[in-house]
């Protein structure tokens, strides 16, 4: 019960009258939460419960109220909802959105105002088209007083503002007084470390002196040596300089190369299109002959499944196909990358040598600043003799020229140790470009190997097909009595087998062409052509039997289909 109230009713009058409005003027302390819910209300004195008022009204607060801050402010109480003219006592309570009540007014009552001796009369003049005129008002004294109370606290409202205001500038004028006299202070704290310290570096100065007459003769012993050294590693460096050029011509080279290859390849994939559309018209030819072969049920099956086993053997190819273009990709994104490392290794160079230059014009400036900073030095140190700074300059001289030579040696080195590390690193991976490409074409070997073996066995299978439809052909000759049957199998039998013929004949030179084109300049193109000419013999009527078409088809369009690098 003995804690401070956290509002304050102000100006609480002891008569209010209920024919006009009452303002209830309040403030909130900076220990106060005010919250949206809180309320006024106007009590009868005595009363037990916050449910026992008489009207009530929202405690408002003014607009950018912050929180924990103290504030003015009121409510009001409209005259319709007022208490009758009484002798009953009344008082102001402010209860929070708990239900807590946070400060009581003292008691006041409602009355009604005199007849005459509490009336005022006031003069109001009112314009109108033919003149003015003077208008007596009669209004109760104390609504008169209310009038002129509340502007009074309007007043004194805004006043304290402006007082408020004006202490707000006065303490941020002295704010900035106050920070100008500590950088003041600062600044000559600063002045002073500065003289000492130009103290001391004048005592440094005479003793670098006699130590730099002792270290100079070392310096040139030092510059003999260092000026045979950058001789040496010039001569390192025009040699590098001819490695990095043999480099680009052996990449051109190799660029040559693979322009040719790549037309090549461009040149293999119009003869597979080419390939392709002419299976299309013998595959149109097949569906026009699938009504006879269905007679042949018995001998369909056994050819389904060679069929199958042909078409594992098919698959088996087409992933072997794959490989060898993801490998071909691999080859080519490493020469990009060897021609990327030669350009690096040029731009560098070329960086290196006008970062060497803007060096050099950066250490002329900053000699002529030094000399300029020497000559301010001179006129404050009027008291050394100029014998003194005729060998101070001298010697400085000296010393800046010898760490100017050995900072260029430094960098010197640092080059050379960076271009040989990178010519070491090409090397390196023209030697794992060179063995990627030696891995590729014996694994091309080894296919075109594979290949010839499966062309081997499709001859086989071609044969035995062959010696079926002979002896097919033999029992349908038998069976015919008009001559026109005989003569129809003869013309399938010759329109299939040169065509059989011919796609195996395409399909062998087109495979030893590729390999003899991707294993140029390499040991193993004796072998290559060798296997070429066994290829391109001519055949035999023997060998000349009839390929499938759903074996030969899915192989050709996996060949036509495949991406080129």
């Amino acid at each position: 019960m003995d804690k401070q109230p956290t509002v304050v009713f102000r100006n609480v009058g002891q008569l209010y009258f209920p024919q006009i409005r009452v303002e209830c003027h309040y403030s909130l302390t900076s220990e106060h939460r005010w919250s949206s819910s809180d309320w006024i209300g106007i009590f009868q004195t005595g009363w037990s419960s916050v449910k026992e008022y008489h009207t009530y009204t929202w405690a408002a607060v003014p607009e950018g109220y912050t929180e924990g801050t103290s504030v003015d402010y009121w409510a009001v109480f409209q005259a319709s909802y007022l208490p009758r003219p009484s002798s009953v006592e009344y008082q102001f309570v402010y209860v929070d959105k708990m239900g807590r009540v946070c400060a009581r007014s003292r008691p006041f009552t409602f009355c009604a105002p005199k007849p005459l001796e509490e009336l005022e009369t006031l003069k109001e003049e009112q314009g109108e088209e033919d003149g003015e005129e003077e208008l007596l008002l009669v209004i109760p004294r104390a609504q008169l007083l209310q009038c002129r109370l509340e502007q009074s606290l309007k007043k004194q409202m805004a006043l304290q503002r402006a007082l408020d205001e004006a202490k707000k500038e006065a303490e941020n004028e002295k704010e900035t007084c106050q920070r100008a006299r500590f950088e003041w202070e600062r600044e000559r704290e600063a002045i002073k470390e500065e003289i000492t310290e130009l103290r001391d570096n004048l005592r440094q100065s005479c003793e670098m002196m006699k130590r730099l007459e002792e270290r100079h003769k070392d310096a040139k012993y030092s510059q003999e040596i260092q000026s045979t050294e950058l001789r040496k590693l010039g001569a390192e460096k025009t040699e590098n300089q001819q490695q990095v050029q043999d480099l680009k011509s052996e990449l051109k080279v190799l660029a040559d190369r693979e322009e040719q290859a790549t037309t090549e390849l461009q040149r293999l994939k119009e003869r597979m299109k080419k390939m392709s559309t002419q299976m299309k018209h013998d595959e149109e030819k097949r569906k026009s002959l699938q009504a006879e072969i269905d007679a042949s049920a018995a001998e369909v099956r056994g050819l389904q499944e060679q069929l199958e086993a042909s078409d594992h053997a098919a698959e088996g190819l087409r992933k072997e196909l794959r490989d060898l273009n993801i490998q071909r990709s691999h080859t080519h994104a490493e020469l990009h990358q060897a021609r990327l490392q030669v350009a690096q290794l040029t731009l560098q160079l070329s960086d290196q040598d006008l970062a060497l230059r803007e060096e050099r014009a950066t250490w002329a400036l900053e000699r002529e600043a030094y000399r300029h900073a020497a000559e301010i030095d001179k006129k404050k140190l009027q008291d050394l003799k100029c014998e003194l700074q005729r060998k101070e300059e001298w010697l400085q001289e000296e010393r800046t020229e010898r760490d100017n030579v050995e900072a260029e040696l430094g960098r010197e080195k640092g080059l050379l140790s960076n271009a040989k590390r990178e010519l070491q690193e090409l090397k390196a991976a023209l030697r794992k470009a060179q063995k990627g490409r030696e891995q590729e074409q014996l694994h091309k070997q080894a296919m075109f190997n594979h290949h010839k073996e499966l062309v081997n066995c499709i001859r086989q299978l071609d044969m035995k097909l062959g010696i079926g439809h002979k002896t097919k052909s033999n029992s349908t000759a038998a069976k015919c009595i008009s001559p026109g049957c005989s003569s129809e199998k003869e013309a399938l039998a010759s329109s299939e087998s040169p065509r059989s013929f011919s796609l195996e004949e395409s399909i062998t030179s087109e495979v030893s062409a590729e390999t003899l084109n991707q294993s140029e300049g390499d040991d193993s193109s004796v072998d290559a052509q060798e296997e070429e000419t066994q290829l391109s013999k001519p055949q035999t009527g023997e060998d000349k039997q009839l390929i499938l078409p759903e074996l030969v088809n899915p192989v050709l369009s996996e060949l036509a289909d495949s991406p080129m690098w």
